[in-house]
């Protein structure tokens, strides 16, 4: 199974431990690039996908790592409704 794959049935599994770092991989695999504001943009981060035309934003979890149960489920939905996953 590939990485991209098994980042996918981990992120379906709605876990308690899927961190920034894979969300944000996760989303390089769908050719989602990071469109940092500079220092000014906090902890909320945008992904833009050319190809989809689309706009996914994160918010970057401090001091922890792992995203929220709700961002979680955001990001599946937001994926979904894509028809990425």
């Amino acid at each position: 199974m590939s990485q991209k794959k098994k980042l996918i049935a981990k992120l379906l599994s709605n876990p308690k431990d899927f961190t920034f770092e894979e969300a944000e991989t996760l989303l390089g695999y769908f050719s989602y690039t990071k469109n940092n504001k500079g220092k000014t943009s906090g902890s909320r981060v945008s992904y833009v996908s050319e190809k989809y035309r689309t706009v996914i934003t994160l918010h970057r979890p401090h001091p922890r790592k792992e995203l929220l149960e709700y961002q979680v489920k955001q990001l599946v939905e937001l994926l979904k409704q894509e028809g990425l996953i």
